[in-house]
């Protein structure tokens, strides 16, 4: 916290601002690798955090990116990855030639036999390697979010597979493996044990009853944090590995977003105003929602530290508010701009700052930033 702190004290007035630290994102992603699988591949997903020195930064720290649009991939190309995993269920045409294109190893995880057809039609080459990815017809480990064993536009579900890779095989697309992302922010680090030794395991058997020279597996991201707890999340020592069989030649992925992200990033507000409204006391700052939607997009409050500020510039008392509880709102015309709700405080001040940890993942990537067009935060790389 010292280091967000020394940065904050030379940002703009009132503070708004983004601060990332790259030795936290260095840290994560070795304490990460280490305990991964020895000679797991680790990706990086940048739909966690898009900025260029986040995704330069981890595409050194990681073996590669992944990435899920056109966009992303140009953003990974830029910042230097060695290898890119492009995944997504709606590539368009562009986007797929713009990959065929890339000048590192790509691998395409596909969605669709309409995706199949479309990527046949542009002719595949052998720097580009392709795996299907499955809706498998169970669920994945408990987590936020369900990608597996539900409805959901992900993936080609499990029982239409044998169909899939008959297609792959007439278009003479070769097929290298399978894609079997299940999950977004799973808390239980023996459960996800579990679920990967199982996807290796149902990786074996299905590349053996549908004759595909099986040498890739990518079980995606999904190891999870707690909002709630500035240091609860999956415990990386509590990975257990024993279960897994990996047979010599297939390659075993993670694709980690959130998990190595979150933690090297916080969002910084300035307190410009508070105020008391039927029984709640509410400390009204510069940003919000439009800024870090995370809280308001999963219905929870996420808790902040009050920075002091010393410097006061107006002449009259500074409104202070001691020992209770405050809900930290934004600066939008909407009730919904809430960002924390009755967190304890010992001491908040118009002018001090409401820092929240843990924003460096699906903050400001995921948020509405031109709503009201208010001024977008500054961003502070140290």
């Amino acid at each position: 916290m010292r280091e967000v702190v020394e940065a904050l004290a030379g940002a703009g007035r009132p503070v708004c601002a983004y601060v990332y630290s790259l030795d936290a994102l260095r840290a994560r992603a070795a304490a990460t690798r280490d305990a991964l699988p020895p000679g797991a591949t680790l990706l990086y997903a940048m739909k966690a955090n898009g900025h260029p020195d986040v995704v330069s930064t981890l595409a050194r720290a990681a073996d590669g990116i992944e990435v899920a649009s056109g966009g992303e991939l140009a953003v990974a190309l830029a910042a230097g990855a060695r290898r890119i995993a492009f995944g997504g269920p709606a590539k368009t045409d562009a986007e797929l030639v713009d990959a065929l294109a890339a000048p590192v190893p790509l691998t395409l995880h596909v969605e669709s036999a309409q995706e199949l057809r479309r990527l046949a039609r542009l002719g595949v080459h052998d720097r580009v390697r392709v795996a299907l990815r499955v809706n498998r017809a169970t669920a994945g480990p408990v987590g936020t979010h369900a990608m597996t064993g539900a409805p959901t536009p992900f993936g080609i579900e499990e029982a239409q597979l044998p169909a899939a890779v008959e297609l792959a095989r007439q278009l003479g697309v070769r097929v290298a493996g399978f894609h079997l992302h299940a999950v977004s922010n799973s808390l239980d680090a023996r459960e996800y044990a579990r679920f990967t030794a199982n996807a290796m395991a149902w990786s074996i058997a299905a590349a053996l009853a549908l004759d595909v020279d099986l040498e890739y597996v990518n079980v995606g991201g999904g190891l999870g944090i707690s909002y709630l707890s500035p240091d609860a999340g999956l415990p990386l020592d509590e990975l257990d590995w024993s279960a897994l069989r990996r047979p010599a030649g297939v390659e075993l992925a993670f694709e980690p977003g959130r998990f190595l992200a979150a933690d090297a990033g916080w969002y910084a507000a300035e307190v410009l105003d508070l105020k008391r409204a039927h029984g709640t006391w509410f400390a009204v700052v510069r940003g919000g929602t439009h800024h870090f939607r995370l809280p308001a997009a999963w219905g929870y409050d996420h808790p902040f530290t009050v920075v002091p500020v010393e410097e006061w510039p107006y002449p009259w008392p500074r409104p202070v508010l001691e020992d209770a509880r405050v809900t930290a709102a934004g600066e939008l015309c909407t009730p919904r701009d809430v960002l924390c709700r009755d967190q304890p405080i010992d001491r908040v001040r118009v002018g001090d700052i409401l820092v929240f940890g843990r924003a460096g993942a699906y903050g400001w990537d995921i948020s509405h930033h031109e709503y009201l067009r208010h001024p977008h935060p500054q961003v502070i790389v140290v």
